[in-house]
């Protein structure tokens, strides 16, 4: 199970404020960013439904993983209180998840997504508008200073903010080695840890994430037992 929502369950890590591309923004423990100004909060690759997903193909995982998502979004959003939601694709694992959901998680997230503006940014996994759920859905859109879309554009860009690609950060020293999930950042875009609770990680040393950042700024924030731990991608270890 992802990192990320074992420690939420303690409940007690705060979130780390920064700025990214000129506007203030919380990465919060929970895996979701808060821009306070604009009462918004982002969240990644989701992945609803991975579960029931898996299922149809035949391959039988633990059946929980949409509850427990969506206990978690649930939490977020009464901690913030946004205004404007943007889910940044991957939201369902496949293009059938939003239709076949069943009438109890779907009841909750409608009530989660009532009275805000929900953006439902396209993702690999999910293409196309999720069945039944409203909101708006965009290949991309920007709000303030950032730039939502799923997958981050090679070079720089700055001020976008992008998932897909499930950052995650090893730490190593003192004979000992701890991974976890993390938002990356250089300051002037970033890319979003995923949040849904069957969902693994991948470096941010790794191949896919070379030339994103700007090298001298490029930072971790690494979701840890007790806070987020802001790394410089030169300190960490790779594997």
């Amino acid at each position: 199970m992802n990192m990320i929502h074992r420690r939420m369950r303690q409940g007690e890590a705060p979130g780390f404020e920064t700025v990214l591309n000129g506007g203030d923004v919380v990465c919060d423990p929970s895996g979701v960013l808060y821009a306070p100004a604009e009462r918004l909060m982002v969240v990644s690759d989701l992945h609803l439904e991975k579960g029931a997903a898996f299922a149809r193909r035949g391959m039988f995982l633990p059946p929980y993983d949409t509850q427990a998502t969506l206990l978690l979004l649930e939490a977020a959003l009464d901690r913030y209180q946004p205004h404007v939601v943007v889910a940044l694709g991957d939201s369902f694992h496949d293009r059938h998840g939003a239709g076949l959901m069943p009438d109890e998680p779907r009841t909750r997230l409608k009530a989660a997504m009532a009275g805000r503006d929900w953006i439902w940014i396209e993702g690999n996994h999910d293409p196309e508008p999720p069945a039944g759920l409203g909101g708006v859905c965009a290949e991309e859109v920007s709000i303030g200073p950032w730039h939502f879309r799923h997958e981050p554009t090679p070079g720089a860009r700055a001020g976008e903010v992008a998932g897909h690609l499930h950052p995650s950060a090893r730490v190593s020293g003192n004979g000992r080695s701890v991974r976890g999930p993390c938002f990356a950042s250089d300051g002037a875009r970033m890319v979003m840890p995923s949040f849904g609770v069957t969902t693994g990680g991948l470096n941010v040393l790794s191949a896919p994430f070379a030339g994103l950042f700007r090298p001298e700024t490029a930072r971790a924030y690494v979701i840890g037992a007790a806070r987020i731990y802001p790394i410089p991608f030169a300190s960490l270890s790779r594997g």
